[in-house]
């Protein structure tokens, strides 16, 4: 006998024997086979009845549970990972999806990791974040930008299925975005939160075993190994959580992460607080886990790590403002210069450099300096240092322009940042 829908009523108790519920018909037997006991001993008093009645009922529903109880392993011991690139290490199994048929729609996106259509989400009358698409390939590590009160972690808590959309809709680690795919898209994933969220009073190990209990993994010791020997934490695992400093707690929520080996992993702000050398440590390991193929969805207020870590970056104040790599958007939001010195200031800048084929405009930066908008740095840059020259100048550099993400954000988002 099985239910129906798949999903067993009672699993076998990890510690001790016996099962315990697993959906709400098991804990509907539950109650009543508590209920059946308690009207016997009330019916039967000191009669020696009385322990024949409790027994049948006791024996009536290890039956049920026996025969309703299924299969419910984790994620971790089901069937192989799609992804090629998963490490040995702390190598785990995703399980088919037994919910919701993934849309025709879900079906064209199924080489990415998320797909978002026109989301938005409001509380009341705030907006949080309104008409937002955009799509994660898979295996790729997006950096989701924005000032504080933008909307990024409500969207990350969102597409975690935390809280639900006002509207729209997405796609997450292949299966749509609803209530009845809840469950299984959070077996799928993971989210680390800018505060880890440790028990102080237990150990490293002990958080670990504790939040791989909740994933439902069975000899959980491995796979808690593993995850600390990836954020070379194996030796602080006796240490209590509340002996740890920030970093070291922020590497225990990572290591906490890698548990269930998701296909889609959330880091909020994973280097918030963290020192120089704590945080590259955090970069290595997300360029590991963009190896071995997890989708790393990553929002940070550090510019230079989303250039450094990100293969794309979009950047949302409420709505998207923009999506895609770095050289992309400096190419659409900004005109390619060179910048030029010169020992001292050109007596006549204009005529000279206006005459410099590919040269579009240009203007003064102090005595000697001056900034060429051109159709190509390259091409153009040698034709410039002759005609400087050739007219007497003095070439102190001639280099193209870099604009860095900082430039790109701050042109589409400016200083302006709201409160959380």
């Amino acid at each position: 006998m099985r239910p129906s829908h798949g999903q067993p009523w009672f699993v076998r108790r990890r510690v001790g024997f016996g099962w315990r519920p697993a959906s709400w018909q098991g804990w509907v037997i539950t109650a009543v086979a508590v209920a059946l006991a308690v009207a016997a001993i009330a019916a039967f008093g000191r009669s020696p009845f009385r322990t024949v009645a409790v027994l049948a009922v006791v024996a009536l529903y290890a039956g049920v549970a026996a025969l309703t109880s299924g299969d419910r392993r984790p994620v971790l011991e089901r069937e192989p990972a799609t992804s090629a690139a998963a490490s040995p290490a702390v190598a785990v199994e995703v399980v088919a999806p037994t919910v919701a048929t993934v849309s025709a729609a879900a079906a064209e996106t199924r080489e990415a990791a998320i797909s978002v259509e026109h989301l938005t989400k409001r509380f009341g009358d705030r907006v949080a974040f309104a008409d937002v698409s955009f799509t994660v390939r898979a295996g790729e590590v997006f950096g989701f930008l924005g000032p504080n009160g933008a909307g990024k972690t409500t969207t990350v808590r969102t597409l975690g299925t935390l809280i639900a959309p006002t509207s729209g809709s997405a796609v997450v680690a292949g299966l749509p975005l609803c209530a009845e795919n809840a469950q299984e898209i959070r077996r799928r994933i993971s989210i680390m939160p800018e505060v880890p969220g440790l028990y102080l009073r237990l150990s490293v190990a002990e958080n670990l075993e504790y939040f791989a209990g909740l994933y439902g993994l069975r000899d959980s010791a491995p796979r808690v190994h593993a995850a600390l020997e990836a954020v070379n934490l194996a030796e602080r695992a006796r240490d209590l959580a509340g002996t740890l400093s920030k970093g070291l707690r922020q590497r225990v929520g990572l290591a906490r992460a890698l548990l269930n080996d998701p296909s889609v992993m959330f880091l909020d702000e994973p280097t918030s607080g963290l020192d120089p050398v704590a945080a590259r440590e955090v970069h290595e390991l997300i360029d590991g886990l963009r190896r071995r193929g997890t989708t790393v969805f990553l929002t940070t207020h550090r510019l230079e790590e989303a250039e450094r870590l990100c293969d794309r970056v979009a950047i949302l104040n409420t709505t998207l403002r923009t999506v895609g790599r770095t050289d992309e958007l400096r190419q659409r939001l900004f005109r390619r210069t060179l910048a030029v010195t010169t020992g001292a200031p050109l007596p006549s800048p204009g005529p000279l450099l206006e005459a410099i084929d590919g040269v579009e405009a240009w203007s003064s930066d102090g005595p000697g300096g001056y900034t060429l908008t051109v159709s190509d740095p390259r091409g153009v840059a040698p034709a410039v240092v002759r005609a400087l020259v050739s007219a007497g100048a003095d070439v102190v550099s001639v280099s193209e322009t870099h604009h860095s993400l900082e430039d790109v954000y701050l042109e589409l988002v400016g200083s302006r940042e709201g409160g959380e």
